[in-house]
């Protein structure tokens, strides 16, 4: 039976030691409130770091720790010590990715060292959680703090439910590009099958930035990815709607709410939450209600905004900074508009309980959240929902997740002072009946799509994505008959392997040169081909030239140009079809015009075809220009014999009686192998599989329709199955 495993950088439980006591301490958040209620019904276990320093607790210490908070929380801590919480998670976490996803670009600092450090505790939590996943179970993975653990996760448990939930942006392509290790970080989240975020723009970001940096096309957000499929989905995180509107009667609650208001006097509270960061845009926010009391001074002793700020890495210079500017605003629209009897600004530097923002909200008018960047920003959903009258009223910025949900608000430009004041001035000015009526429906939104809806929501689409992918690719999986298949192998007397090049043996690259084969598959080429039963067959659409170039000198037989040449070892190349080149110029200039109109395509031009090569064009515009492309290329050669192929990123015009099929057909005329193995990865490819015997073994490489027998995970993979048969040989 499987089970549920959380993964996140912080335990919903906080150890604190205090005079050599240890204590624990539970997490007040809209992740440990929505994971709760799953977390404390279900064979659940929850793993992070508890928030305490290796240095500060002995090991019998951690002994202790482990067996309580495994006994009474089903929590598995994961201690760091003081260097690795300082390079991780204060250095890469918050000064390289923090800064970064949220736009703050020329903040974020690029460290090789913080990297390897990131690197190495993303493994420890792997190590940690190793000995107790199950091959089915299902994992959640939270944050830009683990990005590499899905994939550490999936490639030891390729049949466990892997799914990651990213709590703050994913920036537009044109920034996430500028981040050293921008690969590393994607493939590490493509271990994931679900991979989950706020908004559609953070989807789209994330699309964007896997078809342009690694040329992964995606279909209805699903990527295609190695043997199996990635779904990337949007998941608005929810809150505890019910623990919000409920009706706080005790004493110390009223006690509370009175000491907070008492020198309300008839005046309209503006309320603004937030912690310290510069994300926030707390300066901003004050300059812009400053311009609200310059431009409508008719406000003036009749409005009050409290600022709360909730300490944030104390100590560290950039936030003393930050505090300080805020502090020294405050003081001047204070000055500058303040009288005897009021004070325009009322400045909390300090925590709340919830209640106490609770009551906050409750008394509030507007609700003034307008961050530069933020994921989602819970806050607001927390004000609408506490104001059960319906008669308060937000003012969000733009660029908070939240804004996209919440389109009833007054939406606003952070970074528009003038247009942040007016926004304001509606909220205050709407008549009741529309505030009531716009908050009926955002409190019917939330209500429904809760903070347990969402959690809920997640791992039910997890289900539905393993499942999908499961079935398209374990129908063809090699594992389920690879015993069979090596013992054919080895058992044969005479055989025949067809192999593709580009994506079967080696990975796609833009440049030719770049994948040329390295020496580890020219050794294996040649001692497979060496065998006395083994005829190794290259099929490649490469040109014949550049075949010879790369693997000329070994024993093997090469099929170059879709089919159209043939070599046997060490021989002179011979044409399989007389064909004539008469089409190549009205054909070429064409092709030269898309060259012109597609920065990055270019044109390859082989003995007797042309190949238009596009994949280091912008995707989008491929996305344009290459149906247009294709039209013009079907409208020309439909009068002739000619056909249109199509590669992985390559439009190949050449003669229709020449493909991989048919080069292999003519090296297996008047043969008798006993065993016949066919492999490649696109659509040039299924010619060879359909050619082969139905008893020979056909692999497909990475998911997609196919007419072959199998299908297997990438070109890693198949280099890894013909090692399996050097060793049997």
């Amino acid at each position: 039976m499987s089970r549920t495993i959380f993964i996140s950088n912080r335990l919903p439980i906080t150890v604190r030691k205090n005079e050599g006591m240890l204590s624990y301490e539970k997490s007040i958040g809209g992740l440990a409130t929505g994971l709760k209620s799953y977390h404390e019904r279900s064979d659940s276990i929850w793993a992070g770091w508890p928030g305490i320093s290796d240095e500060k607790i002995d090991e019998k210490e951690k002994a202790c720790i482990r067996e309580e908070l495994e006994e009474r929380y089903q929590c598995l801590p994961i201690f760091l010590s003081e260097v690795e919480i300082d390079q991780y998670y204060h250095r890469f976490c918050n000064k390289t990715i923090w800064p970064l996803f949220h736009y703050f670009q020329s903040k974020a600092e690029y460290d090789f060292g913080t990297w390897e450090m990131y690197k190495t505790v993303n493994r420890k939590f792997f190590e940690a959680v190793d000995p107790i996943i199950g091959d089915r179970d299902i994992i959640w993975i939270h944050d830009y703090q683990l990005m590499l653990l899905p994939q550490m996760i999936k490639e030891k448990y390729p049949n466990a439910q892997v799914g990651f939930f990213l709590h703050i942006p994913f920036p537009s392509f044109e920034i996430f590009r500028l981040l050293i290790w921008r690969e590393e970080i994607l493939r590490g989240l493509l271990g994931a099958d679900l991979i989950g975020f706020h908004t559609y723009d953070y989807v789209r970001h994330f699309l964007s930035s896997t078809r342009r940096l690694l040329g992964l096309e995606h279909n209805l957000n699903k990527i295609s990815y190695e043997d199996r499929y990635v779904q990337v989905d949007v998941f608005p995180m929810g809150i505890d709607y019910d623990s919000f509107t409920k009706e706080y009667d005790n004493h110390i609650f009223q006690k509370e709410t009175e000491k907070l208001f008492e020198h309300k006097k008839g005046t309209k509270i503006i309320l603004s939450i937030d912690r310290l960061d510069y994300t926030k845009g707390i300066p901003e926010r004050i300059r812009a209600f400053g311009r609200f009391l310059l431009r409508y001074p008719e406000y003036r002793e009749k409005v009050r905004l409290y600022l709360i700020v909730a300490p944030s890495r104390v100590g560290v210079d950039s936030y003393d900074e930050l505090r300080k500017e805020i502090t020294e605003l405050v003081s001047e629209v204070n000055g500058r508009y303040g009288t005897i009897s009021w004070m325009p600004i009322w400045f909390f530097f300090q925590t709340f309980t919830q209640e106490s923002l609770i009551a906050f909200y409750r008394h509030a008018d507007v609700l003034l959240v307008t961050p530069l960047r933020d994921g989602m920003n819970l806050i607001v959903k927390e004000y609408i929902a506490a104001r059960t009258d319906c008669e308060g009223m937000a003012v969000i910025s733009e660029t908070a997740g939240a804004a996209s949900e919440l389109g009833e608000a007054v939406i606003v430009n952070a970074n528009n002072y003038f247009e942040v004041a007016a926004g304001i001035k509606t909220a205050l000015e709407m008549p009741r009946d529309e505030k009531i009526a716009r908050n009926k429906m955002m409190h019917k939104r939330l209500k429904r799509y809760n903070v347990e809806f969402w959690a809920g929501e997640f791992l039910n689409a997890l289900s539905r994505a393993v499942n999908d992918s499961r079935q398209i690719v374990s129908e063809k999986s090699i594992d389920r008959d690879i015993a069979e298949i090596e013992n054919a192998y080895r058992n044969a007397k005479k055989r025949a392997l067809f192999l593709d090049y580009d994506g079967t043996l080696v990975g796609f690259a833009p440049i030719p040169e770049q994948a040329k084969p390295d020496d580890a598959l020219r050794k294996l080429l040649s001692e497979l081909a060496n065998d006395p039963k083994n005829t190794v067959v290259i099929v490649s659409g490469r040109d014949r030239n550049i075949l010879d170039e790369w693997l000329g000198d070994l024993n093997l037989h090469l099929i170059a140009a879709h089919g159209l040449w043939f070599r046997k070892p060490h021989e002179e190349w011979i044409m399989t079809v007389s064909l004539g080149n008469a089409w190549k110029n009205s054909v070429r200039h064409l092709l030269d015009l898309y060259t012109g109109r597609m920065p990055g395509s270019f044109v390859e031009e082989k003995d007797f075809s042309l190949s238009f090569h596009y994949r280091q064009c912008n995707p989008d515009l491929i996305e344009v220009k290459l149906s247009e492309v294709r039209e013009a290329l079907i409208s020309m050669t439909q009068s002739m014999s000619l056909g249109l192929q199509e590669g992985n990123k390559v439009l190949e015009i050449k003669d229709n009686r020449a493909n991989k099929g048919y080069g292999a057909s003519l090296l297996l005329q008047n043969q008798n192998f006993d065993f016949i193995l066919g492999a490649g990865d696109d659509y040039t490819d299924e010619d060879l599989f359909v050619s082969l015997p139905k008893s020979a073994v056909t692999i497909k490489i990475g998911p997609g329709y196919t007419h072959a027998g199998y299908r297997i995970k990438s070109w890693n993979s198949m280099r890894m199955l013909l090692e399996k048969f050097r060793e049997l040989s």
